[in-house]
């Protein structure tokens, strides 16, 4: 017997500032919003989502742009005074374990553009597999080039894609609110200003190259917070299991990280016209365009 009504509960954190450079809709936040929004809606095909919405410090139309694309019943809008990053993921943790639609859990930040149909395969991986703890749907380009991920990893493979693990991911990902709650004291020392990577670092508990630390300052300091913020968990918690997928299901709209091997121009393209249709290709950002495969 069913014991939620939804699919997945997602929480939505959205701010009216633009960060990094989009490769499109980089001066116009409430055009991207919606350029990522639509495509999020597009990727979570049939599935049945409740919408748990962190408006931060947002104007009403952003209120309006949620409403466009999601019935009232699947919405819940949370108005936030400009809290800021660490305070709204925060809420984001709260929100996910207090909430009774799903046992399903997503982290959602505003600038993540998806593939269309294809959201379900996360959650038909997580939830076919005991190993899988976490999936995120971005294969960030960082796995391919820097040296925080260089080592071993699992790979499985279903009819669809490649899955593999990785150490780290940013704060966009999947899991269970069983998992949620197991990990959330860890998820919190980024509230408390931990790095992303540490936070997710002593979750997994990947072993490091200790050659590559040796050279690279970033790493060092990455791998002292999560020692230094969860240190009982790193030497005594659960191995859990982070998993990315093989291609990318979505990208982090930052033109210097884009996922690689998907013609991400050709696609964003005809999307960004569907916004707005006096959109030129041109304003395509220069380095999103050396990622192209």
């Amino acid at each position: 017997m069913c014991l939620y009504d939804y699919d997945l509960a997602v929480a939505y954190r959205i701010y009216p500032g633009v960060s990094k450079v989009p490769p499109v809709f980089s001066q116009d936040k409430l055009k991207l919003s919606e350029f990522c929004l639509k495509s999020f809606k597009d990727s979570l095909g049939d599935l049945k989502v409740k919408m748990i919405v962190l408006l931060d410090n947002c104007p009403v139309e952003y209120n309006t742009l949620f409403q466009k694309y999601f019935a009232e019943d699947d919405l819940e809008l949370i108005e936030l005074k400009g809290i800021g990053n660490q305070s709204t993921f925060d809420l984001q943790i709260l929100a996910l374990l207090e909430q009774e639609y799903s046992n399903r859990v997503y982290f959602a930040e505003d600038d993540y553009f998806y593939l269309p149909n294809q959201f379900k395969e996360m959650i038909t991986f997580m939830d076919s597999y005991d190993d899988v703890d976490f999936v995120s749907a971005y294969d960030h380009l960082d796995y391919y080039n820097h040296p925080l991920h260089q080592h071993k990893y699992e790979t499985r493979s279903t009819a669809t894609r490649k899955w593999r693990t990785a150490n780290s991911t940013c704060l966009t990902f999947l899991t269970t609110k069983k998992t949620l709650s197991d990990v959330q004291e860890v998820l919190k020392t980024y509230v408390n200003g931990s790095y992303d990577s540490s936070m997710w670092l002593a979750l997994t508990k990947y072993q490091l190259n200790p050659f590559n630390m040796l050279k690279s300052t970033e790493m060092r300091k990455i791998v002292f917070r999560a020692w230094l913020d969860s240190g009982r968990q790193v030497i005594s918690g659960k191995r859990f299991k982070l998993w990315t997928p093989l291609p990318s299901i979505a990208t982090h709209m930052e033109n210097s990280c884009i996922a690689p091997g998907i013609d991400w121009k050709n696609i964003m393209a005809k999307e960004a016209l569907k916004i707005d249709p006096e959109w030129n290709e041109s304003d395509f950002k220069l380095i999103f365009k050396s990622h192209m495969i």
